[in-house]
Formats: C-alpha cells, structure tokens, sequence
C-alpha cells in the first residue's frame, strides 16, 4: 500500500525528529557544561566578563553554542509546523463538521508502476487530496446519440447521483433522437442540484465526418475531439464520459485530480488494458501510432482553457491528416487520434492510476488495477459484448451494474443541504399547488396524484417510422403496467400500423420488459412500435396520465384511442385510413367509433369478418361490451343498428358514454384528475361532445376484449367505500369546471348525470 506508507513514514519521521533533535542538543549543552570533568556554571554571575574563571577561548565557545542552540530551535519550530499541517490535512485527525469535502485518492500517475502492474498506489485509505469545495460544481460531458445509448446513458447517470455529493452539470452532446429522450427523462426526473444543457451532434457531423472511422460508435464516436469548440467558452475543465462508464465512488474524487496537473499536463488519462496498440493481438495487425500500451479515452480530464490556447484543434487535425495517409481509417475512433497526438506531445498527459478506468473488454489487464473492492472507482463496460465479456470478477461487476441499472431513480431526488441550488420554476409551481392541498382532506391522496411528475423514459426502445404518402396513418395508442405485457405480440400480430404505448413500470420492471421485447421475434420484428415508460410512484395507476403521454409521442396525423386488453380485427389499420378519407377526418370534427365486444374465454378463434362475429354473438361465444356489468357505458353504440348497418352512421352522446374512437392528434387530453378505476374515459368523450365532435360509428370495424383477472384498481373501487365516495367528489368537481369552461352548454352533463 505505497500511499499509506508514505504518508505514514513521514508523519513517523516528523515526529521522531521533532523529539530527537532537541533531546540531542541537551545533551550536548549538558556534557559541554563540564571542564575537567567538573560541571561548569553557567550562571548568569559568573558568565560576566569580571569572573575569575572567564576567559577569552571558554567567551568564544560560549557564543559559537549559543548561535547553534538558535539554529536547532529554529529548525524545531519549522517541524513542528509542518508537523501540525500533517495532522490537520490528515482526515483521521478531523473532528466536526466542515465546509469542504476531502478526495481519498491517492494517484500518483506513475507510469512505470502501472506498467509494472504495481497495485498498491491504488488504495484510497490515506491519501492527501487537494479539496473539492462542498458546493463547487462539476462539469461531466457525454457523447449520446440514439435509442439504445440513451437508454444506457441512465444507468451511468444513476451511478453518479448515487455517490456524488456536489452539484453537477452535465453537457450532453446529443442527436435530435437522444435529446427529445433525455430533455424529457431529466424534466420529469427533477433531481436538485443538477443542471443539463444539450448540444446539436448534427451540427457537429461536418467538423470529424472527413475522417473515415470503422468503429461501431460510428461518426459520433469522433465527437470529443472537437469538445473545446463545441463547449462554452468559459468552461474551464471538464470530466468525459464514455455513455458504457458505471461510477464506484464519488465523481468529485476525480474531479480533485485536476489540482495534480502539472506544466503543460492538460488531458487525464488512464493507459490502455489490452494489448491493442502494441500490436500483436493477430497477425499483421497494424495499430495507430501509441505511446507504450496507448491510453483509453473512456474517460477522460480536460484542461478545456490550456487546450484552447494550445491550439488543440488545429493539432488533432494535423496529426489525423498526416496519419490517414497511411492509416487509411480509425478503428477505435477518437481514442486513435489522441494517441496518434499523445505520442508526438507526451507532454500533454496526466497518466490517471488505471482503478479511475478498469477496462472490461477481453484479454484485458484489468485485474491489475484492483486487489479489493475499495479499490475500484470507474467500471468501463467497453467491449461491444458488454456484460458478456470474460473476467473472473465478472459476476460481480455485472451484478454492481445490475444495482443501479434496476436501481429506483425517484430515490436519487434528494436535496443537497447547505448548496443553494437555481431556482427551477416547474419545481416551484409544484411546490406551490401542492401546498394549497388540505391534507386533512379524505380525497387528499386523489388530488395530489394529478400534481405527482412521474419520470418518463420516451422510447425506450428503438423506433422506426415512415408516413403513407397520402398521410392518412392511425396510431394505435394504449397504456399498460406489467400484468398485462402477455397483450403485446398479439397486438401487434392484429395492427400493423404504428403503435404508441405507455408502460408503468418500476425500474426493475422496466429491465424485465426490455429482456422480455428482445427476446420475442414478433416485437423485435416491429419498428413502428413506439414503447414510452412512466416510472411508478405514488399508490394509483396514473390511467389518464399514460394515456397522454402515449397520445402526445404519436408521428401520425390520427389516432386509435384504444386499451390495451382489446384485440383489434384484423385489416382495421387499412379500413381506418379508409374511412379517415372517406368522412373527411382532417377538416371535420369526428370521433370514429370502433364497436366492442368481449368473450370469456380465454381461447378464442377470433373471427375474420363481420358475419363470423354476428354469428359468434347469436352463438352466446361473444357479447357487446359489459353487457353483463356496465351497459350504459357502449348503449349509444346502438349494436342493433349496427348489426344490419352498411355505412356509417351518427349517434349522440349520452351519459356514462365511453366508446373507442378514432380522432385527430390534436384533440384534447385526458384529465388527470381520474386515476385508477372509474370515470376516466368517460369524462374524455364528455369533453369531446363539449367541443362539438360527431360521434359517428363504423359499420364494418370492431374490437374484441380479452378476458383477464381483474386489476388491483377495480378490485379497491369496489371493496373501498371511501375510494367510491371520492370518485364521486371528482366526478361533481369536473362537472363543475366544465361549466365554468364551457358555460350554458355543460348543463345538459348535469342534467343527464341527474337522470341517469
């Protein structure tokens, strides 16, 4: 443990001088003090010229003693300073609290260890750490593009919220895709003390898209060699992040590391684990120019006002045009240039110990960087087989990513106390509506719901849309929590068109579903299928919620308001897009009704047509929809009409009404204020009424529920007294503000709320 001793050895070697070099002098005065073996006095009165044992040689003596006596005690007090400044930087000797915040690394940057494979300055016990201020904030950057980096840019993030204990601020270079996700993610997430602000990557595609690049991180993978123009100007230095990067310890630890650059030192980095760049990995393998082993750039420091007055720009590009001509492309993007330039600047390097970048690709010298689980601080998952690579410890590393890649982020929005964070006015507002809420209200739990932001993770997977020419596509637009995932292959066998869905989810869960969608053909298969995850929080299914974020991340111009324990016939796609020209959807206020129907068996040969249907409802195998439960809710579907009907026809609203219609993107949300069971449709389609649609019903489209156990929801509407008392309360309070939005025309909801 080289960091321990030294720092151990020193303060001994203080301390033993501080006690020694007095004790030696003493003893030196006291044998000095006898003459012939007799003591000498050394009494004031007889020190003075006028004694009779004064002489001129034992005056000399005298003052050459005196002289060396001041020196000793000088020197003594110069130790006994630095003595104390030991014990007070010494964290084992700090008592209370304080303002500032201590890094434990000890990293010496010493090469020649490192190569060595020498471990022991990797302990973190001891060190002596330049201070990270308590509120002093950190600047991380990230290159991100794409569905799948944005969904593992999370789990990096997660990891340093978990251990920091600063501010942060994250500067994400970004494509249109992985800003929309992450723009949203970081709004809705609400974490204190953290800023993010996006940077265009497609605006940067012309300054690296000349350097030809065989890495599979494509174009982007060469977008931190440009970071000191795309960056602030007044943004001094930064930590970069490869998005494959999970932190074991506090990120201000490695941001302390910048007060041990020294003269022109201005990149941090950890040298290369594999054998990469000293090219025998295969036969006439032929890396880019490296100094030794290379260094990784999946992390890295950067002296961003340094590098700009030396001109970093026009000496990467330099040193890549003079390598592409022989090199002909890079094989590991950027981390190819700035060797290729570190080897002609060595100079420029900080040499990071490795534990700040324990490289788990294969054939890696990755276990030379740790003996114990203290050691580890950046876990770099940078083979293209991530969790799949081969590494004794690779269990637990895997695990320690699976904590916080399963890990519940709604935890991470804790406050840092005593750093006055910037004002954020959406979390104000919350604050503010909030409190106007009477907890001692029985229906408190209900009203707060409508205020509670839940952390939405858009497109968690990867999305594909291309519109019709005719611009006629529907969206089928559903929510769902986990119970009902076995809905979605079949879906998805009956609609071919694009598909919006909103799943509740806790983190974890949100990891099972992503095993469970990519280990099914028929969804992998699907790229129109757009899945947007709403994190849990709070005790009642968000039902109106969900269904607005499905709603508002549709690409089509109209919209299939459906629920996601229906099965749609099938070629319903192409007669929606049918009819949205035939009644001339885009300039008429309609709503499209899709009739439904139920069975009540859990095997079903589903019927092909609209004569197989009839026939199944006069065999008693189907009936209409809650037909046993709930008629008002589909009556003014009037399916007796609708058995002989060839065109479509109009119906009028009634009350408790809640079909399934087609509308265009742009009609209104539906009202939080419903959640769980009970009232949620059907305050939707009283709004559209209120907004003057026509209900009109499709002659030849149906949908069929699948039946299933009942929901956690209904089953406390129905055994929860005080569940029912308050859906009432809400139902009269909506009432009451469509009045008020829409005046005289509202009051046939109340009238037919009263007769119902």
């Amino acid at each position: 443990m080289l960091g321990i001793c030294r720092g151990r050895r020193k303060f001994l070697a203080a301390s033993l001088t501080v006690l020694f070099i007095p004790a030696v002098t003493w003893i030196y005065l006291f044998a000095g003090s006898f003459e012939d073996g007799k003591p000498v006095s050394l009494s004031p009165l007889e020190s003075q010229p006028h004694s009779p044992r004064y002489t001129a040689s034992s005056q000399r003596e005298r003052e050459s003693l005196e002289v060396r006596m001041r020196e000793v005690e000088e020197e003594n007090r110069v130790l006994r300073k630095q003595l104390s400044l030991a014990q007070s930087r010494n964290p084992s000797h700090r008592r209370g609290n304080h303002s500032k915040t201590y890094s434990m690394e000890e990293g010496t940057g010493d090469s020649e260890n490192l190569r060595a494979g020498i471990v022991a300055g990797n302990s973190s016990e001891c060190g002596q750490q330049p201070a990270v201020e308590k509120c002093e904030t950190i600047h991380v950057a990230i290159v991100c593009a794409g569905y799948n980096a944005s969904r593992d840019v999370v789990t990096l993030v997660k990891s340093v919220l978990f251990h920091r204990r600063n501010p942060l601020h994250f500067h994400l270079i970004a494509d249109a895709i992985a800003k929309q996700i992450l723009a949203t993610l970081f709004q809705t997430w609400m974490v204190p003390a953290v800023r993010v602000d996006f940077y265009d990557a497609d605006e940067l595609k012309s300054e690296v898209s000349w350097i030809p690049n065989k890495h599979y991180s494509g174009i982007y993978g060469l977008m931190k060699l440009v970071l000191t123009k795309t960056l602030p100007a007044n943004l001094e230095r930064v930590i970069v992040l490869d998005t494959d990067i999970t932190f074991a310890t506090d990120i201000a630890e490695l941001w302390a590391v910048f007060h041990k650059f020294k003269g022109q030192q201005v990149l941090g980095l950890v040298e290369n684990q594999s054998d990469w760049y000293l090219g025998n990995l295969w036969k006439n393998h032929r890396p880019w120019p490296a100094l030794g082993r290379g260094y990784n750039t999946g992390v890295i420091l950067l002296l961003l006002d340094k590098l700009r007055k030396m001109k970093w720009e026009q000496m990467w590009r330099l040193t890549a045009e003079r390598e592409l001509m022989s090199m002909l492309s890079t094989s590991l993007a950027d981390q190819d240039i700035f060797n290729a330039v570190i080897k002609q600047n060595p100079f420029l390097v900080y040499q990071l110990p490795c534990f700040w970048n324990v490289q788990l690709s294969d054939h890696t010298r990755s276990e030379q960087c740790y003996r114990d689980v203290s050691d580890l601080k950046v876990i770099h998952w940078n083979s293209p087989k991530k969790l799949r690579v081969k590494n004794k410890h690779v269990e637990f590393f895997r695990n320690l990513y699976l904590t916080f890649l399963e890990y519940d982020g709604n935890l991470l929005r804790r406050e840092l106390f005593g750093c006055p964070s910037e004002a954020d006015v959406n979390s104000e507002n919350l604050q503010k509506q909030l409190s106007e809420l009477d907890e001692d209200d029985l229906c408190y739990e209900f009203r707060r719901e409508r205020f509670t932001v839940h952390r939405t993770h858009l497109y968690f997977l990867h999305y594909e849309y291309e519109p019709t020419s005719d611009n006629t596509d529907v969206t089928l637009v559903a929510q769902l929590s986990m119970d009902r995932l076995q809905m979605l292959e079949a879906i998805c066998k009956h609609w071919e068109g694009p598909i919006s869905l909103a799943l509740y989810l806790s983190d974890a869960e949100a990891q099972q579903f992503l095993r469970y969608a990519q280990g099914s053909e028929v969804l992998m298969s699907r790229h129109n299928v757009g899945y947007h995850i709403v994190y849990k929080e709070g005790q009642f299914y968000p039902v109106n919620l969900l269904r607005n974020v499905a709603m508002k991340h549709i690409s089509t111009p109209y919209m299939f308001l459906s629920d996601i324990d229906f099965l749609p016939m099938y070629g319903l796609c192409e007669y929606l897009r049918k009819s949205v020209i035939q009644l001339d959807l885009a300039n008429t206020k309609k709503a499209l009704i899709v009739p439904a129907f139920e069975t009540l068996r859990y095997r079903l040969s589903f019927p092909k047509s609209k004569a197989e249907l009839l026939s199944m409802l006069d065999m008693g195998t189907l009936f209409t929809f809650r037909y046993h439960v709930w008629t008002k809710g589909h009556a003014p579907t009037n399916f007796a009409k609708w058995r002989t009907a060839t065109t479509p026809y109009r119906v009028e609203w009634e009350a408790d009404f809640e079909p399934y219609v087609v509308v265009r993107r742009d009609c209104p949300e539906y009202d939080r204020r419903f959640v769980g069971f009970g009232w949620n449709k059907v305050a939707h389609i009283m709004e559209l009424d209120a907004q003057e649609y026509e209900f009109t019903v499709l002659p030849n489209a149906y949908m069929i529920h699948m039946p299933h156990a009942p929901s956690f929801d209904i089953t406390k509407f129905r055994s929860n007294k005080q569940y029912r008392i308050c859906l009432k309360t809400l139902k009269e309070e909506f009432q009451q503000d469509m009045s008020r939005r829409y005046g005289f025309a509202a009051l046939k909801y109340l009238t037919a709320e009263n007769n119902s």
